[in-house]
């Protein structure tokens, strides 16, 4: 019942007239940070799955074991909803079907399906997609997949910035057919772009990054967009953060003397460490 609260809450803001932006987690610390500050949602995006999980580029060598692991490991510590990127579904639609069930049982609010080619077809540099026809089978595997209809199921398409608008516009209008609950759209350029996609369906929107002249709230609002991405800065400023507090303890600072360091107020409250002392006191009778 849990996850289904969590899962009603995402389809709340699909149905909503506003545009907010989630924050992007990946671990069970970093989602239990954004729930304290307020996010109505979390991403957690297939890069920073890799990075977290491998510490590899986004190259489509997690599998699907370890990010339903993680997955689990996030849902266990926060209330806080959040959408998976399910890349290519880690197969063809029968492994799409699969990695639908083990997403939903590991208590994703939402996860994305696309249609690109993965992992990266040999002897060809740029993103391909496989056809279209392939991608409508996908996103049937995925609703079938489905036992928990509450369950957010958004077929994704990178078209408009690997092959043409049209087809973006065509990919878009199929899997708006087959059932999907929404569109996560990647790699538009421009407003007369997504006004264009937006015209030809119905469904509500999620982007990922955007120029600058996409990203006022309101205008995104007005097409249709409920969910805008905006990158994985909180990984990349965790890495940064690890790196100079490596390198300053490697060139002899003294750890009273590190920058930067969480307080131990920040740190007990991500940890839920009052929580976790009033389940002491109450299950094992420890005075605290």
């Amino acid at each position: 019942m849990a996850f289904r609260k969590c899962r009603e809450a995402l389809r709340s803001i699909l149905s909503g007239s506003t545009c907010i932006r989630p924050g992007s987690v990946y671990d069970a610390t970093s989602i239990r940070i954004a729930e304290d500050l307020g996010f109505e949602l979390g991403m957690f995006g297939g890069s920073v799955a890799s990075l977290a999980v491998l510490g590899d580029p986004d190259v489509a060598l997690i599998t699907l074991t370890e990010l339903a692991e993680q997955v689990r490991r996030m849902s266990r510590a926060s209330t806080l909803p959040f959408v998976v990127d399910a890349d290519h579904g880690y197969g063809n639609a029968l492994n799409v079907r699969r990695t639908v069930q083990e997403l939903e049982a590991a208590g994703a609010a939402g996860l994305t399906i696309e249609d690109t080619l993965l992992p990266q077809a040999f002897g060809q540099a740029k993103p391909q997609l496989i056809s279209l026809e392939e991608g409508v089978g996908k996103m049937k595997a995925a609703l079938d997949g489905r036992s928990d209809p509450s369950l957010v199921i958004l077929g994704r398409t990178g078209a408009v910035s690997i092959t043409s608008l049209d087809d973006a516009i065509a990919r878009a209008r199929a899997y708006e057919a087959v059932g999907v609950d929404g569109l996560f759209l990647t790699g538009i350029k421009s407003r007369s772009e997504l006004e264009a996609l937006s015209a030809a369906t119905t469904l509500p929107i999620v982007t990922g990054g955007a120029p600058e002249e996409m990203t006022a709230p309101d205008y995104l609002a007005s097409q249709r967009v409920r969910i805008a991405l905006q990158g994985h800065a909180p990984f990349a400023a965790a890495t940064q953060a690890v790196y100079e507090t490596l390198k300053a303890l490697r060139e002899g600072t003294s750890p009273k003397h590190l920058k930067g360091i969480a307080s131990a107020e920040l740190t007990s409250r991500a940890m839920r460490e009052s929580e976790m002392k009033a389940r002491s006191s109450e299950f094992l009778g420890l005075k605290t």
